[in-house]
Formats: structure tokens, sequence, C-alpha cells
């Protein structure tokens, strides 16, 4: 596949993204095109999966206190 009349900054946006990612240009390409035709699903996981890794890696630490008192049936 070639791509012709690629614009240079969309070129060295690419190039910066590939190094970003550990990849080749030719490498993120096809990342990009398989993500762009992957059903909305598998999307999805992924970007709960990369939340839930930025989140490990920040330090941060999400704390659920614990629940102290039952809830209220709604259809009481």
């Amino acid at each position: 596949m070639t791509i012709r009349d690629l614009d240079d900054e969309v070129r060295d946006r690419l190039r910066v993204r590939a190094a970003q990612n550990g990849r080749s240009m030719e490498a993120e390409v096809r990342a990009i095109l398989k993500e762009a035709v992957s059903p909305v699903e598998e999307g999805l996981i992924q970007v709960l999966l990369d939340l839930g890794q930025a989140i490990d890696e920040s330090g941060y630490e999400l704390v659920i206190p614990p629940r102290t008192t039952l809830s209220r049936d709604p259809f009481e």
C-alpha cells in the first residue's frame, strides 16, 4: 500500500506517535487501521483497559469505603 500526498505535519505526528508507542511508523499505521475498523466493543474494552493501566501507573489509589447501612429497596 502506498499513501500519496501525505501532509508533512501528519507524517511528523505519526512518527512521534509511533515512537511513543515503541513501534515503527509502518506498525503504527497498521495499529491505527486495525483500531479504526474494529468493532466498537473491542475499542471500548481497550479504552477501559488503558484507563485501568493509567490509574495503576499513576500511583493514585481509589478507595471504596465500606457500606455501613443497608440500601433502601427502591420498590418499597
